[in-house]
């Protein structure tokens, strides 16, 4: 008989957070592919170098692209080329804001700390308080009750997800934070990963990010033009389609409450331009198993680890393509997850302590398992096998 599936509380002040530390799946150690010591220092080595070039390209590319903007206001060329640099703004906003907040992109402290702060801007993210929340998203990813950046539930809510196109969820959300950040207030579930001390950072970013927002709608009345606007603060949310999609490919479709980031984490293949906008997020299993290793260095870990991982999606819509199928199968079965087979030069997959009816059965299924005690370390030859 399958087992009954419930309906699973998100949140992270719910009973679900309780229930994983109980299982032993917070802050629990994660499995990592073998790497030689040696190797690992340098791919984590850090270096000016890179991050400076890609950062005077993307201003010079987005200057350029608000200068034709401007030129082209009030014609319908102006169209595409605000299209273009929504993206342009937007998409290296988001992946210069992951990077930098790690503090691997730049060699430079400052430089991380300078980027992050424009970047964090740019994407509508209060720099603070999203630096705990990401620090939680790699302590306990996909862990339900505990990550705050699971992206959608199980089974999914579309409708989040389709007003995400043009970030009328996100985008609201995070600027009635600044609200309640100005005024000296924290949100419930901010309160379970911003540390007290981090309290007045958050308040002073808050009042810096709405007197800019303040005096980007004065110059729209000024001007009695949308064009400030289309400049700084909209693009937040007519360009971030591609933010979207590279989210949607990351961990949906995989499996929630499990220490290994082969199995919650997905990598896929890019062209060079969409490499350079992602900032090699596209390496997402590599980057969440050594969150250390700069951007710059991910495609050089890729090739250290492919012994060890799932074979690479081959392009971004073959990844959003297994990613949305997972999700429609999800919608009917909330258990459903994609099995990524292991080449067979892999250590076996490290599932951690599932105590969850639904995830146990479904592994068991897939491995071959059919009753007693699943082996939490995993069962190498039927996972070939049956993935």
């Amino acid at each position: 008989m399958a087992a009954e599936i419930r309906k699973r509380d998100y949140s992270l002040t719910g009973p679900e957070g309780r229930l994983a530390e109980e299982r032993g799946m917070v802050a629990a150690q994660w499995y990592q592919s073998p790497i030689p010591r040696a190797r690992m220092k340098e791919l984590m080595r850090r270096k000016d170098g890179p991050a400076v070039r890609d950062t005077i390209l993307w201003f010079a590319l987005l200057a350029a692209a608000g200068w034709l903007g401007a030129v082209t206001w009030g014609t319908w060329w102006a169209v595409p080329v605000f299209a273009i640099y929504g993206i342009l703004y937007a998409t290296p906003g988001d992946s210069r804001w992951h990077e930098c907040g790690h503090g691997t992109a730049f060699k430079t402290p400052w430089m991380n700390e300078a980027v992050y702060q424009i970047a964090s801007f740019m994407v509508l993210r209060s720099a603070t308080p999203w630096r705990w929340s990401h620090t939680r998203h790699h302590t306990d990813t996909y862990i339900v009750g505990r990550d705050p950046e699971i992206l959608t539930e199980r089974p999914p809510i579309w409708r989040i997800l389709f007003m995400q196109i043009l970030h009328l969820y996100g985008g609201p959300l995070e600027i009635k934070r600044f609200f309640l950040h100005c005024f000296g207030k924290v949100d419930t579930h901010e309160k379970e990963y911003i540390p007290q001390s981090e309290f007045k950072k958050t308040f002073l970013e808050a009042r810096i990010y709405l007197l800019i927002l303040l005096a980007i709608v004065a110059a729209c009345i000024w001007q009695g033009s949308l064009l400030p606007a289309m400049l700084v603060g909209l693009p937040s949310f007519y360009g971030v389609i591609l933010v979207l999609l590279f989210g949607i490919t990351q961990h949906l479709g995989l499996y929630d409450d499990v220490l290994d980031h082969r199995l919650n984490s997905r990598t896929m293949k890019l062209n060079p331009v969409l490499r350079y906008l992602y900032w090699n997020m596209n390496y997402h299993v590599e980057h969440h198993m050594f969150p250390m290793v700069p951007y710059h260095a991910l495609p050089a870990l890729h090739e250290a680890m492919k012994d060890d991982t799932p074979e690479p999606r081959p392009s971004l819509w073959a990844a959003l393509r297994e990613a949305i199928g997972a999700m429609i199968r999800q919608g009917k079965d909330p258990s459903y997850a994609v099995i990524k087979p292991l080449p067979e030069t892999a250590r076996p997959y490290m599932y951690g302590l599932q105590e969850i009816p639904y995830i146990t059965d479904r592994i068991r299924q897939a491995t071959g398992h059919t009753s007693g005690k699943m082996d939490t370390e995993g069962d190498t030859a039927s996972w070939k096998q049956h993935g």
